[in-house]
């Protein structure tokens, strides 16, 4: 319709020859009669008169031809259900559907105008929308698909080291750091070094939906890992995880997971270490020539829009670093303790049987109830022990641990000497003492029966009698005993009269014996 515009012009405006506007248009002689031919029927001129849109000037120019049909309208697929279906199962083809869609229409398009169709459709639908990055609001961050091999110097076993990329948004700006795997010590401990890397932190961090991270992943509303979640509040920032298989989410971290496999480990091929940290002094030169190496579609670098953009709009580093701590969800044994990497720590014995929430560090073990820290221990890493606070236990569980042979005896002295004496005896014939413990309690519980006299006049009634058992002292007591003033002696009785007895002054004699 342009051109069309241009014949007018040059016509009616400049007086041209129907040559002289075909070289001009770059169009052939009989087009631009026929195109005046059509303005002169229609009455059209030069300039156009107001509101003549190309629409109607096609419309004057090209009207319909009476009596002319329009061709049959084929059937449209579903282009939107084809797609769904070729993105849900993998042996699904687009002949296998252009076959059921032709079963259905027979009438429908051919294989390769069905094929037109749809990737029409799909390119459409492919857009991007192009992100604008505000200084120091977010922090990318991801794992490089490549590794690199580290050796053991002595042994010369190989172990693949993995790295990690951060990068922020507004200035680019890269930090690179290796780590014996991805696991989440690792991955808290790439976040705190990209932190104090940057010597700031942003507002918001996006990961993808790796197990680190996030422990339920969501489209709408993922679940975060607490240790990550704890972290992020350490250092006041917001973690948003990019969309599950929405790789575009996070299109900063792809770009410089891309840029550092081709400038970090790719200029690392043919070097060989033979620990982390020299691997990291490595990453660390070339980390700075890449911040450092300038743009080439733009003036500066990395490292220049870093200082200018990003460095001042980023949050201040807290006071004190973040120390990594683990979370676990802990259900209460019947003795009041929790298990935690195979040591055991007690709570309140009230806790029985219910579900708390352990955090635990390198030094330290914290135990919540509701939010509420019920129980603080030292860090143990002895396998298959307790640790116990004495007032966690219930009080008949202290008493019963209170129970020594020293204490035993120092509660029998309350009573009386005799009855420590009877005590002591009681815990010395027993194999182990605390085999004797539960008599002496009962021993001493014959104070509350009879009272502590009684009991003192029994145990001494006992020790003449060398009866010294829980038992005795109860008989003596229930029988009164231990009234009696004094305590009757056996009296000798005289042997039997007989002729063939010699008698004591027999044995006395020191003459010879008579045979």
């Amino acid at each position: 319709m342009r051109k069309i515009k241009e014949v007018l012009r040059l016509r009616f405006d400049l007086r041209l020859t129907q040559d002289q506007i075909a070289r001009s248009c770059n169009i052939a002689q009989p087009t631009v009669h026929r195109y005046l031919e059509r303005a002169a029927a229609a009455g059209l001129g030069w300039p156009l008169p107001p509101g003549c849109d190309d629409r109607q000037v096609e419309k004057l120019l090209f009207p319909t031809t009476p009596g002319w049909e329009p061709r049959t309208v084929r059937p449209i697929p579903d282009l939107a259900a084809i797609h769904e279906q070729l993105q849900a199962n993998k042996h699904v083809t687009l002949q296998l559907l252009w076959e059921e869609y032709r079963e259905n229409q027979p009438g429908g398009y051919s294989y390769s105008r069905f094929c037109e169709l749809y990737e029409s459709w799909r390119r459409q639908q492919n857009v991007v929308l192009r992100q604008e990055h505000r200084a120091g609001e977010k922090m990318f961050v991801d794992w490089a698909g490549a590794t690199i091999p580290v050796f053991e110097r002595d042994t010369g076993e190989c172990q693949a080291a993995c790295l990690f990329v951060a990068v922020l948004g507004a200035s680019s700006y890269t930090f690179a750091y290796a780590t014996p795997s991805q696991e989440m010590p690792h991955w808290i401990d790439c976040h705190v070094r990209a932190f104090e890397f940057f010597s700031g932190t942003p507002k918001l961090v996006i990961p993808d939906n790796t197990r680190t991270a996030v422990d339920r992943a969501c489209r709408y509303e993922p679940d975060l890992n607490r240790t990550y979640h704890e972290m992020a509040m350490h250092y006041s920032v917001a973690v948003l995880p990019a969309r599950p298989y929405k790789p575009r989410d996070k299109a900063k971290a792809e770009n410089a997971v891309l840029v550092a496999e081709r400038w970090i480990i790719a200029a690392l091929r043919h070097r060989k270490f033979f620990s982390i940290s020299e691997l990291n002094e490595a990453i660390a030169e070339l980390l700075e020539k890449l911040n450092h190496r300038r743009f080439r579609k733009r003036d500066g670098s990395r490292a220049s829009l870093f200082a200018e953009v990003d460095r001042p709009a980023l949050q201040a580093l807290p006071a004190e670093r973040y120390e990594f701590a683990q979370w676990k969800t802990v259900r209460v044994n019947i003795d009041y303790h929790v298990e935690i990497d195979r040591h055991l720590y007690s709570v309140p014995y009230q806790l029985t049987g219910q579900q708390l929430e352990a955090r635990f560090t390198a030094t330290t073990v914290e135990i919540f109830h509701r939010g509420i820290r019920v129980a603080s221990h030292i860090r143990s890493y002895v396998p298959y022990r307790a640790t116990t606070v004495h007032e966690h236990r219930p009080k008949s569980h202290q008493a019963h641990l209170e129970w020594t042979p020293s204490r035993l005896i120092h509660w029998a002295e309350t009573v009386g000497p005799a009855t420590a004496k009877v005590v002591s005896l009681i815990l010395e014939k027993k194999p182990h003492p605390e085999m004797g413990y539960r008599a002496c309690l009962g021993v001493l519980r014959l104070a509350k029966a009879y009272s502590a006299e009684r009991l003192e006049a029994a145990s001494q009634r006992a020790l003449l009698l060398q009866a010294c058992s829980y038992q005795s002292l109860k008989s003596i007591l229930s029988r009164s005993l231990d009234r009696q003033i004094t305590l009757e002696t056996p009296t000798e009785k005289p042997g039997p009269q007989h002729g063939n007895i010699r008698g004591g002054e027999y044995y006395g004699q020191t003459g010879p014996l008579i045979q």
